[in-house]
């Protein structure tokens, strides 16, 4: 089997939901040519499992502090560019064509005629899903950033939609709950918008990962540079997670069963409508600003009882598609939900909310 997998690579998200598919992919001898978007290709790091991939500059937004700006993002796309590098991606010869909210090698494929299958979470939006500021634009923007001819969202629940749980990555690393210890991922805002904040806490240990040439310490401050081990490892350890209000990071923190503190991208509606989701499924809590209080009110709070435990979805979807994929496909999403078929049923109280 040949496919060709377009990944949106301005998000760490997507990069790692690309990576769990490559290992699945791997698994069953497909050959996948990987096209990812968003930013330089030295930006990119442990890309190993993708080989020689192609790597385009496509469309991405621009923010500051934390905010998207519009106006900024429209000035700075080039949509010739764009235009240009689609003729540049070819689309011929693959038995299916996948995208992860990639508009490169999404539209060389409209271009073609050809099919798409889009896996990703704001395929979701599509749907009857807790939204959040939406409005013509943005769903607009959501059908045609990176146009596919058939959409599978990924959400944390399925809201009796036709949706798929998220892709989550198997680890080797032990799961435990270690009293008072956090990791901080906010990639949007920079250390001086975040340690203030937090040595207002000592009793607790704080893992901060930012684009730092290498790991320090100032008590119980612990600024660490990116590392795909290193914050595995720290995921895995801690007893909550302090974050954007992103996809897939959350997803493994549900999956882990971790304390979850979101702050949503001002001017986002995915992390807003991501930020409503969570604090309706009872799985986390939405900050409306990062400050002493929130995190006074949040830090004493006990996490999740138990982890979430979501299924193999990559497997099941490269099984699924090597079985020759198909429009319809209800009898997998209620194959990868029925194992949590219990804790959905106790959720229908919150979704009712």
């Amino acid at each position: 089997m040949k496919i060709l997998y377009g990944v949106q690579g301005t998000g760490n998200g997507h990069t790692t939901r690309a990576r769990i598919m490559a290992k699945a992919f791997a698994a069953v001898g497909a050959q996948v040519d990987w096209v990812f978007s968003g930013r330089e290709r030295d930006k990119y790091f442990d890309m190993e499992a993708f080989g020689d991939f192609q790597s385009y500059r496509g469309l991405t937004f621009a923010t500051q502090n934390g905010k998207v700006l519009f106006v900024k993002t429209a000035l700075t796309s080039n949509v010739s560019q764009l235009y240009q590098d689609t003729k540049k991606v070819n689309v011929e010869g693959y038995d299916f064509i996948i995208n992860d909210f990639e508009p490169v090698s999404a539209w060389a494929a409209k271009r073609a005629g050809k099919k798409v299958i889009g896996i990703s979470h704001q395929n979701a939006f599509f749907y009857d899903i807790p939204k959040a500021d939406s409005n013509f634009v943005t769903n607009w923007f959501m059908h045609n950033f990176a146009p596919v001819t058939q959409s599978i969202g990924l959400h944390w629940h399925h809201f009796n939609q036709p949706i798929l749980p998220p892709l989550v990555e198997l680890s080797h690393y032990p799961n435990v709950s270690t009293p008072k210890h956090y990791l901080v991922y906010l990639p949007f805002a920079g250390l001086e918008d975040i340690v203030p904040q937090l040595r207002e806490f000592p009793d607790y240990d704080f893992f901060i990962y930012q684009p730092v040439p290498a790991a320090y310490d100032e008590g119980h401050i612990h600024v660490r540079p990116f590392s795909r081990e290193g914050f595995q490892m720290d995921l895995h350890r801690c007893e909550g997670v302090i974050c954007s209000a992103g996809f897939e990071l959350p997803s493994e923190a549900i999956h882990l069963g971790k304390k979850i503190l979101v702050q949503p991208v001002a001017g986002q509606m995915e992390q807003k409508s991501n930020a409503l989701a969570l604090e309706r499924l009872g799985y986390g809590y939405a900050a409306k600003k990062f400050d002493v209080a929130t995190l006074g009110k949040w830090l004493p709070l006990k996490p999740p009882a138990n982890p979430r435990n979501y299924p193999d979805v990559s497997k099941a979807l490269v099984n699924w598609l090597m079985n020759g994929g198909g429009e319809n496909i209800s009898d997998l999403q209620q194959l990868l939900w029925k194992e949590n078929i219990e804790k959905e049923i106790q959720l229908t109280g919150l979704l009712a909310k």
